[in-house]
């Protein structure tokens, strides 16, 4: 994520604010404030999203544009119906209040370009003459002094100089690079900085703990016919076309982010919530890293939403240019591997469900010879990978294991802030990007002094809730 606009410049442009009790859940440890009803209006704030003009959950004025991929790929057609033969419910809206069951997917693209904070946001904010954008520089560590940010020594060319700050300092630099910053700036385990010659200016042994993110595995099915986003001799007529429909009129096939399709489900009985999520993907997945997928397929990722495993990011040298170690301790706890792997059972009967049969896939991962506990357990420790949705390394709280207070500020430094994903208590119930910039809209009040908007009510009459029919797979 080191680009203008941040891990939000090069995600999957998939737009999901989370389940509505994630949000509870957060209010519930003592973080006023952060209650779904109280963040709601700021998500809704954020959001240009034409496809639910009318819909009290939804707004078509905010700055970040919001929209369903416009023409899908006609194998997502296949995944609903197997969705719904195995009992699922359809979702149309999954950041309505209810976003459980199968459907399309939302993302932030606008005519057909990716949206970013860096294009919704920071582009139009540069014509102002109150903000500078310095590229090409490191912050090398905030300035404290009598436990209050002055300030940020920052390197650019070979020289350090000290932006002094005369309100605040905000670090935004993720899960990974703000810890980072903290600790260089002596605050962190005090004899951790020792080690490194830091100068401690609070023990905080909090800062870099609680890292945790999702895992994901996946069924993998390869097939000879061509209807899937793929490059082959077959495809290569449509995907000459794909190329030119996209250079003229900015449609098509690359307009899209190929995830076009998700669920959220319970992967078993007694939960009060969706415990994995499912992302189908209508392309063959390469085992290699070229970018395009060669050949046919599809791939049905399994996410496991609320892992148990926390981590830690800590310091490997007192150089800023000198990554950190990160231990995301992922399947620390055992327990974390249990819905990945109901959820990969799940992801078989999804791909041999009747709708699939006319694509004749074979599947070649975790393969027909895994079976049983032991063998699909075997395939997770060996294939799993994060998704990139790292969170709480400088979690929100109000206990000894916090890093900052309900208000985003440093417990124990006076005009020091830290806004993006690292503050999270817990991770959300699915993808995160949508939930850092509710977070920045939230930050921008508590800022500057404003109250906080009107929590959300949730009995709207049903004459105010419009419910746009999202589009279809094409048939071509």
């Amino acid at each position: 994520g080191r680009v203008v606009g941040g891990s939000g410049s090069i995600n999957g442009m998939v737009y999901f604010r989370g389940q509505p009790r994630d949000f509870d859940d957060w209010a519930a440890e003592g973080n006023a404030g952060w209650s779904w009803r109280e963040v709601l209006p700021y998500f809704i704030r954020s959001e240009s999203n034409p496809d639910y003009a009318g819909s009290p959950y939804h707004s078509t004025t905010g700055p970040m544009r919001v929209t369903h991929m416009r023409r899908l790929n006609p194998m997502n057609r296949a995944f609903w119906d197997a969705m719904a033969s195995l009992g699922f419910a359809r979702c149309d809206d999954f950041n309505g209040p209810n976003p459980e069951g199968y459907g399309p997917r939302q993302g932030t693209i606008r005519d057909g370009r990716r949206e970013s904070t860096a294009t919704a946001y920071l582009r139009p904010a540069m014509r102002r003459g109150n903000l500078t954008v310095m590229t090409d520089a490191l912050a090398r560590r905030v300035a404290i002094e009598n436990r209050r940010a002055v300030g940020v020594d920052v390197e650019r060319a070979g020289e350090v100089r000290r932006i002094a700050a005369r309100r605040e300092v905000v670090l935004c630099g993720g899960s990974v690079q703000s810890p980072q910053l903290l600790m260089l700036s002596g605050v962190g385990t005090g004899a951790e900085l020792t080690r490194f010659g830091i100068e401690v200016k609070l023990e905080q042994p909090a800062v870099g703990a609680n890292y945790h993110d999702h895992l994901a595995a996946a069924v993998l099915m390869e097939m000879r016919n061509s209807a899937s986003y793929g490059v082959s001799l077959k495809a290569l007529p449509r995907g000459a076309w794909n190329i030119l429909e996209y250079a003229l009129a900015r449609r098509g096939p690359f307009a899209s982010n190929v995830f076009e399709s998700n669920a959220f489900v319970r992967s078993r009985e007694g939960l009060d919530r969706p415990d994995i999520q499912i992302v189908f993907q209508p392309a063959r997945r390469n085992p290699n890293t070229f970018p395009l997928p060669l050949g046919h397929g599809f791939a049905i990722s399994i996410v496991a939403i609320y892992p148990k495993s926390r981590g830690r990011v800590s310091l490997a040298s007192p150089d800023p240019r000198t990554p950190p170690n990160i231990d995301p301790n992922l399947l620390g706890a055992p327990e974390d591997i249990d819905p990945l792997m109901r959820g990969l059972a799940l992801a078989r009967r999804i791909a041999t469900a009747s709708s699939f049969a006319r694509y004749r896939a074979s599947e070649v991962a975790p393969g027909r010879g895994v079976t049983g506990e032991s063998g699909l357990a075997d395939y997770v420790r060996r294939t799993a990978t994060t998704v990139h949705h790292p969170v709480s390394s400088c979690r929100m709280g109000v206990g000894a294991d916090s890093v900052v207070d309900p208000q985003l500020r440093v417990r124990g430094i006076e005009a020091l802030r830290v806004v993006d994903a690292s503050v999270f208590p817990r991770v959300v119930g699915g993808n995160t990007n949508a939930t850092v910039v509710m977070i920045a809209e939230k930050a921008s009040d508590l800022m500057l002094g404003r109250p906080a908007p009107r929590p959300f009510e949730t009995g709207e009459p049903a004459s105010r809730r419009t419910t746009r029919v999202p589009p279809q797979p094409s048939t071509a």
